[in-house]
C-alpha cells in the first residue's frame, strides 16, 4: 500500500515538474505579427499559470478587446487553445496552435471562417518608466484651420471647421504625422448620442470615447483603456456635451483624468488594443483618433513631451 502512495505522489510530481518546464518557456507576454494573404497585422498574446498545472491567458486579435482564454493545452512545448469570435465574422471557433521558436514562438492560427494563416511571435518588451518627468514645451496638434500634420487612413472625411476637427460620418482613422514617445495629452472632444470613439496612444492603445452618460464602468466604456484597463468611476456627460481627457503616458503607465476626475491612475497597459497600427511597443507612435465608428468632434488638441 504505501510503495502504491509513493509511486502515485512521485508521478504527481513528476508530472508537475515536467509540466513546469514545457510551460516555463510559454508563460509570458507576447506581441504577435500574423501574416494574412501577404498582409501583416498585430496581435497579442499572454500564457500564465492558473493553479498548479493549468494554463490560462488572453488574446487580442487584430480588432476588438482583450478576451480571455479558459484553458491552454500543453503537449510538450507545443501549446493550442481555442477562443469564439468577438468581433470577427460568425463561423467557426479560432484555434491558435504554437511552440517556442529560438527565444520567440510562431504558429497558426485558424481564423473563424476556416482559413489558417501563420505566425510569430517576440516577448513584449519591459518599458522604462520615468519617476521625475521633465515635460517640453506643450505644443497644439491641430491648428484649427485644416488638417497640416494629420494624416486619414483611407477616403478622408475628417474636416477642420470653426477650430473643431470633425469627422461627420463614420469613414477613415486620421493620425498625427509627429510620433512620441511619453507625453502628456490634452484633448477635448464631443459626440452625437450613440456615437463611439476613441484616442489611439501611440498608435497602439486606445482611450474609449462613447456615449455612457449613466452606465456602470467598463474597461471598453468611456475612459477605459479598451478591454485591459477599467475606470473607477463613470464620468462621462450625456451626449452633445463637449468633454475632456487629461492622458499621461509614461512607459506603460497610463494616468487619465476625465471632466476633471483621476478614472485611472499609473496602471499598466498590459498590451496593445485591437485596431492598433502595430505592437512594436518600444517605438514612439502616433496619436490617432478613431473614425470608423461614427461621427466625433474634437478641439484643443496640445501635447508635451517629456524630455529623454
Amino acid at each position: 500500500m504505501k510503495s502504491r502512495i509513493f509511486i502515485g505522489v512521485f508521478t504527481l510530481l513528476f508530472s508537475v515538474v515536467t509540466f513546469a518546464q514545457d510551460s516555463k518557456a510559454l508563460e509570458g507576454t507576447w506581441n504577435l505579427i500574423i501574416t494574412e494573404e501577404g498582409k501583416e497585422v498585430p496581435a497579442w498574446l499572454e500564457i500564465k499559470h492558473s493553479g498548479i498545472s493549468s494554463l490560462v491567458g488572453h488574446f487580442c486579435n487584430k480588432t476588438g478587446s482583450a478576451r480571455p482564454i479558459a484553458d491552454i493545452k500543453v503537449n510538450g512545448t507545443n501549446f493550442s487553445f481555442s477562443i469564439p469570435a468577438q468581433w470577427e465574422p460568425k463561423g467557426f471557433d479560432m484555434q491558435i496552435m504554437g511552440a517556442p521558436d529560438g527565444d520567440g514562438l510562431k504558429g497558426t492560427i485558424i481564423d473563424t471562417s476556416g482559413k489558417a494563416h501563420q505566425w510569430v511571435a517576440t516577448r513584449s518588451p519591459k518599458l522604462t518608466y520615468n519617476e521625475n518627468p521633465k515635460y517640453e514645451k506643450p505644443i497644439k496638434l491641430f491648428n484649427g484651420k485644416d488638417l497640416s500634420g494629420w494624416t486619414a487612413l483611407g477616403e478622408n472625411q475628417w474636416l477642420a471647421e470653426d477650430g473643431v476637427l470633425k469627422s461627420p460620418k463614420s469613414g477613415a482613422n486620421l493620425r498625427t504625422d509627429e510620433t512620441f514617445y511619453d507625453f502628456k495629452l490634452h484633448v477635448e472632444f464631443r459626440i452625437p448620442k450613440g456615437s463611439n470613439s476613441g484616442i489611439y496612444l501611440r498608435g497602439r492603445y486606445e482611450v474609449q470615447i462613447a456615449d455612457d452618460f449613466g452606465s456602470d464602468v467598463s474597461n471598453v466604456l468611456f475612459g477605459g483603456v479598451y478591454g485591459l484597463l477599467t475606470p473607477n468611476e463613470m464620468v462621462a456627460k450625456p451626449a452633445g456635451e463637449w468633454q475632456e481627457y487629461d492622458i499621461t503616458l509614461i512607459g506603460r503607465r497610463v494616468t487619465i483624468v476625465a471632466n476633471g476626475k483621476t478614472i485611472i491612475e499609473n496602471q499598466n497597459i498590459p498590451g496593445m488594443t485591437g485596431g492598433a497600427l502595430d505592437n512594436d511597443e518600444a517605438a514612439p507612435g502616433p496619436i490617432l483618433f478613431q473614425g470608423d465608428h461614427g461621427p466625433v468632434e474634437l478641439r484643443n488638441i496640445v501635447i508635451a513631451k517629456i524630455a529623454e
